[in-house]
């Protein structure tokens, strides 16, 4: 029967394997010694119900990665301090110039096609949620999101062909 070595044993073997993986992933720098911590704490709280057979080193490292790049997430979250702010208006979330016809055809559509459209096909949401969220039934929220498409459909081909709209 395998039985698992003390945890202070797995510490002293592993801890360099997985202070390197935590250093690739975040670089010498104190967040990668953070890392090694959180990621002995969490080994530490799951050893109990680890098996015996199990491969310990691949299992840390797994581990290492994990809260390495976690930490690299915190740092993204965290404001930066600057000497001064940018004076630039934000383009996150609205269409490029070359968009603007299409978003245009979009605004013109029905209230309930336009949203629809933009619950199902750029929400990504299935049409039970779509006519949770309008009120109705699955057939009429589907019927309103293919009515939608259609009429951009029309009104693209036309306005490609030169066409009145």
């Amino acid at each position: 029967m395998d039985t698992k070595q003390p945890f202070e044993q797995v510490v002293a073997r592993h801890g360099a394997t997985v202070l390197r993986v935590c250093r690739a992933v975040l670089g010498p720098h104190t967040d990668a010694e953070d890392a090694w911590s959180e990621t002995f704490l969490a080994a530490l709280r799951a050893w109990p119900d680890l098996p015996a057979d199990a491969n310990v080193e691949a299992w840390l490292v797994t581990i290492a990665h994990r809260k390495a790049i976690d930490v690299t997430r915190r740092r993204e979250r965290h404001a930066v301090p600057v000497e001064r702010l940018p004076e630039e208006q934000s383009t996150l979330g609205l269409p490029d110039e070359s968009a603007t016809g299409i978003w245009a055809a979009v605004g013109q559509l029905p209230v309930k096609q336009r949203q629809a459209v933009a619950y199902h096909y750029l929400g990504g949401l299935p049409y039970r949620e779509v006519a949770a969220i309008l009120g109705g039934s699955t057939d009429a929220a589907r019927r309103a999101a293919a009515d939608g498409i259609r009429s951009l459909r029309a009104r693209w081909d036309r306005a490609a062909t030169g066409q009145p709209r």
